[in-house]
């Protein structure tokens, strides 16, 4: 029994150890999937108060309330982003990785916005966990931008309105 336990343990890919990296995945992507479900009712709730606002401020011809609107609504977007960096560093604390939240903070923006100002300060074994941040980092950025596009359509619009100028749009 214990040799079989041994291989188990032992087994490794081209060198990467295979239970390490089978844990880190598992806790890696429940991370991944906990902030992308968490960023996706967020931003689904903030653009759809965004598009409702700006259709009855369009249709009331309140074109600064639009501008007001959109930078508000970016404003809300980075608070998002925070707190999902708050987060992944809440869950490796409780996974007990890091002990110190500060750096644990600093490390999860670093890995997040993938900069990477900052060293791995990840316990052995624990690691490829940082790739998982940058992923959800990386999918959550992506899925803001196309938000923000759609976002500046309507801003775009609304200035067409209000300085006279023939709505792109409708043609």
């Amino acid at each position: 029994m214990s040799i079989t336990i041994d291989l188990i343990t032992q087994s490794n890919l081209a060198g990467i150890p295979l239970l390490p990296l089978f844990r880190d995945s598992l806790y890696g992507i429940f991370g991944l999937i906990m902030i992308l479900f968490f960023h996706g009712g967020s931003i689904n709730f903030i653009i759809m108060r965004f598009e409702r606002l700006t259709d009855q401020n369009l249709s009331k011809k309140q074109f600064n309330r639009v501008f007001f609107h959109f930078y508000f609504t970016f404003f809300f977007i980075a608070l998002v982003h925070m707190i999902e960096i708050i987060i992944w560093t809440i869950y490796i604390l409780e996974l007990d990785l890091i002990h110190e939240g500060i750096k644990t903070l600093i490390f999860v923006g670093s890995c997040y916005t993938t900069i990477g100002f900052i060293e791995d300060i990840l316990p052995a074994g624990w690691k490829s966990l940082a790739f998982f941040i940058s992923f959800s980092g990386l999918f959550s950025m992506a899925w803001t931008t196309s938000v923000m596009i759609g976002m500046t359509n309507s801003y775009k619009t609304a200035w067409n309105l209000k300085h006279h100028q023939r709505d792109p749009s409708a043609s």
